[in-house]
Formats: C-alpha cells, sequence, structure tokens
C-alpha cells in the first residue's frame, strides 16, 4: 500500500470497464427545471434493422442539429448529450429503439401549450428525422397557487373525461394530463409545483413524466402487434383443430397428416419468432411505465383520477391483451407440438403392428422353408439310393451266377442298406454345414 495525499493506494489492477460501469449509473442526469418554464418533447422510433447503422444516423441527425446552433458535439459513441441551443437547453437521449429530444426554455407565454417550443426544431431537419414519431408533448410548468386555480386551469386546458390529475411527492407538486393528441399534434403535460420545490426536483416530475409517455406509447405498438396476429391465429387454431380431428379417425393418411401438420406449425413458429422481440419488449415498457408512476408517489386530487387509475383503465388492458395473446401462441405452439408427438406415438404403434405382421409372415416362411428343406432332404435320399442300389448291383452281379442268388433278392437286400447309409450320410453332411 503507498500513502499518497492522505490516501491508501491499492496495487491492483482495475478491470478495463470500471469506470465505465460505474459512471454508467451516473449517466442521464434529470434536467433542472425553473418555475414558470415550458419544454418540448419528442421521441422518435428509428427503423427496423440494423442497430449500428440507425444510431449513426441519430447521431448524424443530432450534430446537423448542432451545427444550426454552432454547439460542440457530443463525445463519440455517447448515448445521451445536454447542451445550450439558443435561449434553450437541449437534452438528447438514444435508447435501444427510440432517440428522444427535450427543449427546455424559461418563462411561459399567453397562450398555454403553444407549439413555441417547437419552432427551436427546423421544419427540414424535422423532415429528414431517420425514424417515425411516436410521441410528442408540450410540457407547462407553473406555479399552482391554489387548488381551484389548478382546477380552473385543467379544466380549460384539458379533455375532462380524460383528465388524469394528482398530487405527487407528498404534495410538492401536482400533475395533470390527458394523454390525448391536440390539434397540433402534441401531448399535453402540466406542472404545478409548490413555491419551495426546486428545479431539480421539478426536473425529476417532468423527465418522468416524458418517460411515462414515451414508454406508454412504444408498449402500445404491441397491442397493434397482437391485433395483427389475431386473424392468423384464428385461422391457424382452426388448420390444428382440424388436423386433430383428422388424427383421430381410423382412417387417417399419416403422411398427409405430418405434411398439413408440418405447414401449420411453421406458420406457428413463423408467428412467434416475428413477435417474439416485440412481445418482450412490450412487458419490459409496461414495467418501467409502471413504475415510473409508483415513484411519483401519488395522492388523489379533488377526488379526480390520478394516472396511475388512468393506466389502470385504458392501458392496463391493452397489455393484458397483448399478454393474452402471447399465451395464446404459445399454448398453439404446445398444441401443435403435442399433436406432432401424437403422430408420432401412431406412426410408431402402426409401423410396430406392421413389423410384427413381417415377424410372422417370416416366421410362416421359415416353417415353409423348413418343410420344403425335409422333403428335399427325402427327395434326396431316395434318389441317390437310387443309382446306389443301380450301382450296388452292378457290383453284387457276380453273386448272381455264383451262388444262384436271383437279382430280386440281392436288390431287395441291398435297398434298406444303402436307404440306411445315404440317409446317415446326408444328415450328418446338413448338421456339420448348420
Amino acid at each position: 500500500m503507498t500513502l499518497t495525499k492522505g490516501l491508501v493506494m491499492p496495487f491492483f489492477g482495475d478491470h478495463p470497464l470500471r469506470y465505465a460501469l460505474a459512471n454508467e449509473l451516473h449517466a442521464r442526469p434529470f434536467p433542472l427545471v425553473n418555475t414558470p418554464s415550458q419544454a418540448a418533447y419528442i421521441a422518435m422510433k428509428h427503423a427496423a434493422g440494423d442497430a449500428p447503422r440507425a444510431r449513426t444516423a441519430e447521431r448524424a441527425h443530432l450534430i446537423d442539429l448542432l451545427d444550426r446552433f454552432d454547439v460542440s458535439h457530443p463525445k463519440p459513441n455517447a448515448t445521451h448529450f445536454s447542451g445550450s441551443i439558443g435561449r434553450y437547453t437541449l437534452k438528447w437521449e438514444s435508447h435501444t429503439e427510440f432517440v428522444t429530444y427535450t427543449i427546455f426554455g424559461d418563462g411561459t407565454d399567453d397562450h398555454p401549450f403553444s407549439a413555441e417550443a417547437f419552432a427551436v426544431f427546423p421544419e427540414d431537419w424535422l423532415a429528414l428525422a431517420p425514424g417515425e414519431c411516436v410521441t410528442s408533448a408540450l410540457i407547462r410548468v407553473e406555479p399552482g397557487p391554489d387548488d381551484a386555480s389548478i382546477t380552473k386551469k385543467a379544466a380549460k386546458w384539458f379533455v375532462p373525461e380524460s383528465l388524469a390529475i394528482s398530487r405527487v411527492l407528498d404534495d410538492a407538486l401536482v400533475i395533470a394530463a390527458d394523454f390525448r393528441i391536440d390539434s397540433a399534434g402534441h401531448m399535453r403535460l402540466a406542472v404545478f409545483p409548490r413555491p419551495e420545490v426546486g428545479s431539480q426536483r421539478i426536473g425529476r416530475v417532468v423527465q418522468r413524466l416524458c418517460e411515462i409517455e414515451t414508454y406508454k406509447s412504444m408498449a402500445m405498438l404491441g397491442l397493434t402487434e397482437a391485433r395483427g396476429l389475431s386473424s392468423q391465429m384464428t385461422l391457424a387454431e382452426s388448420k390444428l383443430s382440424n388436423i386433430l380431428a383428422d388424427m383421430a379417425t381410423a382412417d387417417s393418411d399419416p403422411a398427409n397428416v405430418l405434411t398439413q401438420l408440418l405447414a401449420v406449425s411453421g406458420q406457428v413458429e413463423n408467428m412467434g419468432a416475428q413477435s417474439a422481440y416485440r412481445f418482450a419488449a412490450t412487458g419490459a415498457y409496461e414495467q418501467i411505465v409502471n413504475q415510473r408512476i409508483d415513484v411519483l408517489r401519488e395522492d388523489r386530487f379533488e377526488g379526480r383520477q390520478t394516472f396511475g387509475e388512468f393506466m389502470m383503465r385504458r392501458f392496463d388492458p391493452a397489455m393484458r391483451t397483448v399478454n393474452a395473446t402471447e399465451r395464446r401462441l404459445q399454448e398453439m405452439s404446445a398444441r401443435a407440438l403435442r399433436a406432432g408427438e401424437l403422430l408420432r406415438t401412431q406412426v410408431d404403434v402402426e409401423r410396430s403392428a406392421q413389423n410384427q405382421a413381417l415377424l410372422t409372415s417370416m416366421d410362416k416362411r421359415a416353417d415353409l422353408q423348413l418343410r420344403l428343406q425335409k422333403t428335399v432332404e427325402g427327395l434326396s435320399v431316395v434318389a441317390v439310393s437310387y443309382y446306389a442300389v443301380n450301382i450296388s448291383l452292378y457290383v453284387l452281379g457276380p453273386l448272381e451266377k455264383a451262388y444262384g442268388i436271383s437279382k430280386i433278392f440281392l436288390a431287395a437286400g441291398v435297398t434298406p442298406v444303402v436307404l440306411i447309409f445315404v440317409w446317415l450320410l446326408l444328415h450328418r453332411v446338413h448338421k456339420q454345414s448348420d
């Protein structure tokens, strides 16, 4: 250990990512937002495809904006940036599927939620964005002198039927939104801080409101995916049910059933592969939305619905639809797998029956072959004995004259001996060959 300026420095090597990982916990700091102020927020989802190429395009788009205001560029491979552009402050963040821009400016104008802050984004620059806008919002921060004043402004700025308004962070602020797109094409978010609330705390609330809106919008993409799959899944389920019905019939053709089953299974697996990422992302975004609402520590404002209640009534059913679609797709895949196993079992049983029949047929053939062989052996004994007897008679012919023995008696005496000898000889030959 070495003592340097009162500090103890250890003698060990640092992991190459030690400082990067530690600094990651402090990345993307909350903005400082004063009262009164206004902000413009936009989130753009980059086109699906090569992620590195998308990030390169996003960075080039940011640099184009910064160059128009003669602002220094962020570090290479940076995923967030904050800096001044004119009299406004820009906050840029790059995420996995989208990129966000937020413009903060002190003071408010006489026309609430006017698009003045959005004028910082040049129209031609917006038109060249490497992606599509998933949400944009205008945020107004102004003091809330009393509940009556807040109620009056909220009724004027938002649609009452959709209005969500609540006290947050132990009644330090009141937040309001209706999650509707106004005539200018933007969401409206209002923040009413108490006089003693600091700019850092206001910035955290504004940041979380933007995140709630963004992740809500990104999560809703899963609902579109689920609705698009609904008709395809219904058709695939019908086909799968018909296949299972065909399998239950006695005259079903396994080869034909297998062809149909492979087609449906391939369709189901393709749907699962195409939607897996979107459904997984939707689940992650849903959790972030709920977590961001929880950290606000909402309390009811004059009996109105809170942000959490709004999400429970409007957002949660959509997420349940996505979850139900994902489960339905998984169950279809499992059914197709079970159908394949049943078909395989059916084919195995039929194949076993065929093998049993083949073995029985082989046994019969072997038995017939054995009988034929015994018959042939018998005929062979007779044939060989016939020739052997004739030869023996020629050999014993002199005895007929010498002893006066008739040829018939010689044949009668020789034949049994020859038959026994030939039979024993052939039996021994077959036994040795076996």
